[in-house]
């Protein structure tokens, strides 16, 4: 009797070993199925840049868990003959890190989302401009005891690999930019402080990219970066609008014209009343700058009928500013730029 109890254990165990066995090789099967598509997906986005010979990942799987990190259905990117997603592709490819500099609406965030989703990089984001505590960004221990530890942003980051993005870097506290220091240059790992000094080296597949306004009186918290994390960040890639004041571009004007689904006439006037507030914005009179997709939502309304003046109260008016004397210098422009055309 007994042993046939203890033949009745051992089949329960083997049973249950090829069970775990079994469920095992089904999530490794959903994992390569989910890579997979995610793959097919990439690659029409991915055929419009060159981009093929940066291959940032070189072989090693991210673990599944980090996948929801990994951004997806991210937009074109359309940046003319600027080149921004290869030359971003190119710098963190060759140097781990670079810099984006540009006023708002430019697209810089949208551009890092999609070289994280054309690389298969999962992405961690940090803006810079909030006041985000350092247990936020590099960790702390929770409850009583040395072994209830949790990783903060950056040192999950220093860990697992991926994009570090950096949003509004110089609005960034100096003693965090101090501490990231050490990750950028030779060294290549981070020494934790809160955590006994622990040294963690830097995940071969960890790139760093900050974007930021430009330092000046205009963009309100800015300041000059730290001159050691400056020099650190290896290439800087300046963005701007594809059209400002008298510059007008003509793709500018076909987005418009597909995305906001009018004619060209109105899209010629909507991108002309872009540019000019894009110029006021950068010489320091108004504080926001449309970048296109404001512009396209404002010919979406225009579209369904709504005269496009009054579609601008709802959309570009009512977004540059709260301050109705600001609000009138912006119809001002419209109902100049509506009238002489």
């Amino acid at each position: 009797m007994a042993k046939r109890r203890l033949l009745s254990v051992n089949k329960i165990g083997h049973d249950k070993d090829i069970f775990r066995h079994k469920t095992e090789m089904g999530k490794t099967k959903v994992r390569m199925t989910t890579l997979k598509l995610r793959e097919q997906k990439r690659a029409p986005l991915a055929s419009k840049y060159d981009i093929a010979k940066y291959d940032m990942r070189q072989g090693y799987q991210f673990p599944s868990e980090l996948n929801q990190l990994i951004p997806s259905n991210t937009p074109e990117y359309v940046d003319m003959e600027n080149k921004y997603v290869e030359r971003i592709m190119r710098a963190i490819y060759h140097f781990k890190q670079c810099a984006l500099v540009g006023p708002s609406g430019t697209g810089k965030t949208h551009i890092v989302y999609l070289v994280a989703e054309l690389a298969g990089l999962p992405m961690w984001e940090i803006n810079c401009g909030l006041q985000t505590s350092v247990y936020d960004l590099f960790g702390r221990y929770i409850g009583l005891g040395k072994g209830n530890w949790i990783d903060g942003q950056i040192v999950s980051w220093c860990r697992q690999g991926g994009i570090l993005y950096l949003d509004e870097a110089n609005m960034m506290r100096q003693d965090v930019a101090t501490r990231l220091n050490p990750i950028l240059d030779t060294r290549g790992h981070l020494v934790l402080n809160e955590k006994d000094n622990e040294i963690i080296p830097r995940h071969p597949q960890g790139y760093l990219i900050a974007s930021m306004n430009p330092f000046s009186a205009e963009f309100a918290g800015t300041k000059p970066l730290n001159a050691a994390f400056r020099r650190r960040l290896t290439v800087w890639i300046n963005f701007d609008y594809l059209s400002v004041g008298e510059k007008i571009a003509q793709r500018e004007i076909d987005l418009v014209v597909t995305k906001g689904k009018v004619d060209e006439q109105t899209a010629t006037r909507i991108v002309k009343v872009g540019a000019e507030l894009r110029r006021q914005y950068k010489s320091g009179d108004l504080p926001y700058g449309p970048s296109i997709g404001d512009l396209v939502n404002w010919a979406v309304l225009s579209s369904e009928g709504i005269p496009s003046p009054q579609a601008a109260e709802e959309t570009i008016i009512s977004m540059t500013s709260d301050n109705e004397e600001l609000q009138e210098v912006v119809r001002r422009v419209i109902t100049g730029v509506f009238t002489s055309l």
